[in-house]
């Protein structure tokens, strides 16, 4: 994965790119909504994006989309 993803922190941008909230993208991968935003603070910390719409140009860019 890249810059360090776990494959369960690259499954979010997609979900998030489908315009997602929190909530419905736990219910995807049977995750709980706390869980969803730790990947999404990970995605965060480990890609350097600021915000979710940084996060679906950094998957993108990077072919996890």
């Amino acid at each position: 994965m890249p810059d360090g993803l776990t494959v369960r922190e690259a499954e979010v941008p997609p979900l998030v790119a489908e315009g997602l909230p929190n909530a419905e993208i736990a219910a995807r991968p049977q995750a709980s909504t706390a869980t969803v935003k730790t990947h999404t603070d990970n995605l965060f910390a480990k890609t350097g994006v600021r915000d979710r719409a940084q996060a679906v140009g950094y998957a993108c860019r990077k072919g996890i989309t």
